[in-house]
């Protein structure tokens, strides 16, 4: 009987467009939710254990098949072979925004990428990755953004709470002070030779340049 329902459980995932979920499943096979999960979970590790190329894993809330995570350079190369039509980097940026500080509207998003972003949202949405969640009740109620179903099955995740910590891409302190002491210089440097230029009454049209006025370390 486990045996027959494995098989079932396998051939409907299988041919399932989207992650089927546990319910679905219990209700098509007449089993209890608890044992069709079980059973889930057996199939999953005698898959790991067998060392296959893919996976069951739980994904938007259901179960779907996937490749193993080792295998990404061949998917990769698979898939990507003559591919067109991949998201620019103004879109994915924008799409890493709506993710993780959604609902957000429009205004919003324009404000932290600094452009418009009408074009890139239109195309997110096109794709699916993002939609609809809410109306901003202040004036004008603007549509507020979130991230869909086809955006955690894309990225593999069952829910938003297993994306990356935000801190993991946010630079250290040793960075932070690295990049703002070269800012400091480059604005003491700056304003050493407007300051020269502007005290520059000899009339012979010459001005020192940034590197005449640094020395060999770059320093001032």
């Amino acid at each position: 009987m486990s045996a027959d329902i494995k098989r079932a459980l396998e051939a409907i995932i299988m041919v399932a467009d989207t992650p089927v979920q546990t319910d679905m499943l219990a209700q098509l096979t007449g089993l209890p939710t608890e044992r069709v999960e079980t059973i889930l979970v057996e199939l999953g590790a005698e898959y790991a254990s067998d060392e296959r190329g893919f996976q069951l894993v739980r994904v938007a809330g259901g179960w779907r098949y996937q490749s193993h995570p080792d295998q990404a350079p061949y998917i990769e190369q698979f898939v990507l072979e003559g591919q067109s039509a991949k998201l620019s980097a103004a879109a994915l940026e924008t799409l890493a925004i709506v993710a993780y500080k959604q609902p957000i509207s429009r205004a919003q998003i324009a404000s932290i990428r600094g452009v418009g972003v009408d074009s890139v949202v239109r195309t997110l949405e096109q794709r699916g990755y993002i939609g609809e969640v809410a109306r901003d009740p202040g004036p004008g109620q603007a549509v507020m953004f979130g991230t869909t179903p086809e955006f955690l099955m894309k990225m593999g995740l069952d829910s938003l709470s297993q994306l990356p910590s935000i801190a993991d891409f946010v630079p250290g302190a040793d960075v932070v002070e690295a990049l703002e002491m070269g800012l400091r210089v480059d604005s003491a440097a700056e304003e050493l030779v407007n300051s020269v230029s502007e005290s520059d009454d000899s009339g012979d049209g010459i001005r020192p340049s940034l590197g005449d006025l640094l020395d060999g370390d770059g320093s001032v």
